[in-house]
């Protein structure tokens, strides 16, 4: 394959990405993170705390901190934006085209990996503009020093989306990683990265922030100002009161430190094309037993008679977190609302393992013998973390599984919209049932009404995003880092009540966040309803 037409593949991968609705969201979130990564000079929130001070809003600090802020973003919700190409490769026939042309699978994996790294990139373009603005506007100090502002972004964020685009590639290719399960653990293992990266033994540097740590620090020691223990905070955390400023000029980076940057991007586009090893390529004499005429034949068949079984073992269409959803019969007009609901519960937990249910029966029982602080604080978010993938079906499953147009015909769309978010509610109540117990018991009103509100929040965020986006990855992008926040006690962000000051929840107010649920719902059902004036 010559470099041309790998650019050429690269490019109309590229613009079919932008167009999708799930990077705007990702976008704006990677927007929202570099404002929080700049906040008001009076802001208690910081992404970079270096024992009690931040930098003077300059151009060298700016840069920094929005870049590893936007780093972090994109190692976690971008993974959500760049993968499923191969799989959508398959679903849309593309693959047999592909298959049946003089194209070597090292050189289409290089492709997707290139792809995904242009989406990224122009992604990590968009932050860094939002790095410009917002040093203006802070206003701290207002000259711009070009190296110093974008220069982070190319030495610590750049490496770092390199490998997310590599592993987006890997996980297409491994048939366990492909679906819903494979999101988790990459959130899994980014966090480990973020952690783990940011140590000085970490492998070539970690994320790349070491030398910038230990340039704060000398500065701090030069203008003699108190930094407490000299510990280095990144992330998103809440001070008791705005951090203290010092002057810093940014980190002199050594050739040392940019030759291991190079050789992470090099270790991210091998790892890209590592799975020509592997990869089938969609060719059929790659899989024994299947030709391409009964695979297609298969595949043609599967959204009505074969539902459970993918066209092609290696790249199945639908990409659910336990398997592909068989479809159900469409509810007859006038049936009445509770045959919905069960039509719709049974959909959505189509294909859930009884292990599945085995394990949250046993949080459950154990939330109801532990101390309060613990069912609350420990238990309730772990039930509440476990059907994460089963929640992020709402809204999208009939579009990933080729039922959106024998749906189309339900004769009360919005009755139909609404029994999709009870049964998630259903299903949050009965992971959750355990700590309601625990928290009745105890006499908890406060922690029960909390409960109540973010039943009724978790499945309409699912549904909300899968209407607008009509995908399940952007509610598992953003539930997870939600959730994240919720167990590192950051209480603006706690929809369950499981931060507690004193015995009681700290969090929002439930009926604020049962107002945001509301409006969830809400946007769900005039992005159905603008779906269908369109189509008319």
């Amino acid at each position: 394959m010559t470099g041309t037409a790998l650019v050429r593949l690269a490019a109309g991968d590229f613009r079919d990405r932008v167009r999708r609705p799930v990077y705007a969201v990702t976008l704006l979130a990677a927007v929202a993170l570099g404002l929080l990564a700049v906040p008001a000079a009076d802001s208690r929130w910081a992404i970079i705390d270096v024992g009690g001070n931040r930098g003077v809003y300059n151009s060298a600090w700016v840069g920094t901190a929005t870049a590893l802020a936007g780093a972090l973003w994109l190692t976690v919700g971008g993974f959500w934006v760049v993968r499923g190409g191969i799989v959508r490769d398959a679903a849309g026939r593309v693959g047999e085209i592909l298959a049946a042309t003089p194209l070597r699978t090292a050189g289409y994996l290089a492709a997707k990996f290139l792809a995904n790294l242009l989406v990224l990139a122009s992604m990590l373009g968009v932050l860094a503009g939002t790095a410009l603005v917002l040093q203006l506007v802070r206003g701290e100090d207002r000259a711009v020093h070009p190296l110093a502002l974008f220069g982070p972004f190319a030495l610590i964020a750049l490496p770092l989306i390199a490998v997310t685009a590599a592993a987006a590639v890997l996980f297409d290719t491994v048939p366990p990683l492909r679906a819903g399960f494979g999101n988790v653990v990459w959130f899994v293992l980014s966090l480990t990265l973020a952690i783990g990266g940011q140590s000085a033994d970490a492998p070539f540097g970690g994320i790349g922030v070491q030398q910038a740590t230990q340039s704060m620090v000398d500065a701090l020691r030069r203008q003699q100002l108190p930094f407490g223990d000299g510990e280095f905070s990144l992330g998103l955390t809440q001070a008791p009161e705005p951090l203290h400023t010092f002057g810093w000029d940014g980190a002199q980076f050594s050739g040392g430190f940019l030759a291991t940057r190079l050789a992470i991007v090099a270790c991210a586009a091998a790892l890209g094309v590592l799975p020509a090893l592997w990869f089938g390529r969609f060719d059929p004499a790659r899989n024994p037993g299947r030709t391409a005429t009964a695979a297609t034949a298969a595949a043609t068949a599967r959204p009505v008679a074969e539902p459970a079984e993918p066209a092609e073992p290696a790249e199945p269409a639908a990409p659910g977190p336990f398997g592909a959803l068989p479809p159900t019969a469409p509810v007859r007009a006038g049936t009445a609302f509770g045959r919905l609901l069960v039509g719709q519960t049974r959909i959505l937990v189509q294909g859930v393992p009884w292990t599945w249910w085995a394990v949250t029966a046993a949080l459950g029982v154990a939330a109801l013998a532990v101390p309060l602080p613990l069912a609350t604080g420990l238990l309730l978010p772990a039930l509440w973390l476990w059907p994460v993938l089963i929640w992020s079906r709402l809204g999208s499953q009939q579009v990933e599984n080729g039922l959106e147009e024998l749906l189309a015909a339900h004769p009360a769309p919005r009755l139909r919209l609404l029994a999709d978010w009870v049964s998630g509610v259903l299903l949050a109540a009965v992971a959750g049932l355990g700590p309601l117990l625990r928290m009745l018991v105890a006499g908890d009103a406060a922690g029960a009404a909390h409960w109540l509100a973010g039943a009724l929040f978790v499945p309409a965020l699912a549904l909300g995003l899968g209407t607008v986006v009509r995908s399940h990855r952007p509610f598992q992008a953003l539930y997870l880092p939600l959730w994240y926040l919720l167990v590192n006690q950051v209480r603006a962000v706690d929809f369950m009540g499981a931060v507690r000051t004193a015995g009681r929840p700290d969090g929002p107010s439930p009926l604020l966040v049962a107002a945001l649920a509301a409006a969830l719902l809400g946007a769900a059902v005039l992005a159905g309803a603008a779906r269908r004036d369109v189509k008319r």
